[in-house]
């Protein structure tokens, strides 16, 4: 009797389990949330002061970038590639902070992957439209292409007659490529079903911009248009400027 007892459990737990993968099937939404941050204040744009690593106080007045080509890992080891995604978020428009990704295949996701800024083959096919249109003020029309993050603002340190700073960090050439990659494991999976939109809420930290791998000081670096030392830059928000706060499911 135990014994048939143990086979009929095992047989509904198999049925059970079949009608559980085949249930995730079709397509779902991904939702977004992008928090902007100076380390663990948020972001206000204007006359609200921070300090850097070198203690340089400074203030910010435009703060955007791009997230792009975002990629999913699934838990059977196969990636999604989501095809033709351009975010654009702005500190100064607050409706950019949400976005959003459809037709994602249903399922469990483990990873995600997403490009700081826009791929090289839209950098040389010139002004476009979208949120990739020149408009959004993120398009060098002297060097044809794209500014991957614009940070803008004043700092006591720098040497300009302004105290301005400007730093315009792209490129997208063999030896000036200022696009990065950054990935995330997600710890409690990203279920992703018909009927439910999960959201990932990242933290975006200003200041990594000037730590990491190379401490930036304003009265060294104060205006930055592309070039080599926007790798410097680059590099520093590659390493710690976004992280995966939460996952809703």
């Amino acid at each position: 009797m135990k014994k048939l007892f143990i086979m009929a459990f095992l047989a509904i737990a198999m049925v059970s389990c079949k009608k559980e993968d085949t249930a995730i099937v079709g397509t779902g939404t991904l939702d977004f949330d992008f928090e902007n941050v100076v380390n663990n204040a948020p972001l206000v744009l204007g006359n609200q002061s921070y300090t850097n690593a070198q203690n340089e106080s400074f203030t910010v007045s435009t703060f955007k970038y791009y997230v792009s080509n975002i990629e999913l890992t699934h838990t059977n080891g196969t990636i999604y590639k989501a095809p033709e995604n351009y975010f654009l978020i702005d500190q100064s428009q607050s409706e950019t902070f949400a976005q959003q990704l459809t037709n994602i295949p249903a399922g469990d996701y483990h990873k995600i992957s997403f490009t700081i800024g826009v791929d090289s083959a839209r950098n040389f096919a010139g002004a476009q439209t979208g949120v990739l249109a020149p408009e959004k003020g993120m398009f060098w029309t002297w060097n044809s292409g794209y500014i991957f993050l614009k940070m803008e603002g004043t700092a006591d340190a720098s040497t300009k007659s302004t105290k301005a700073l400007a730093f315009h960090i792209g490129g997208a050439t063999a030896t000036t490529n200022a696009i990065r990659k950054v990935s995330f494991n997600i710890q409690n999976t990203l279920r992703v079903r018909t009927t439910s939109a999960p959201e990932l809420h990242f933290k975006v930290n200003v200041a990594a911009m000037f730590t990491g791998t190379e401490e930036i000081s304003f009265a060294q670096y104060n205006t930055i248009h592309g070039g080599a030392n926007a790798l410097k830059i680059a590099n520093n928000y590659a390493q710690s400027m976004f992280s995966l706060d939460h996952v809703h499911n």
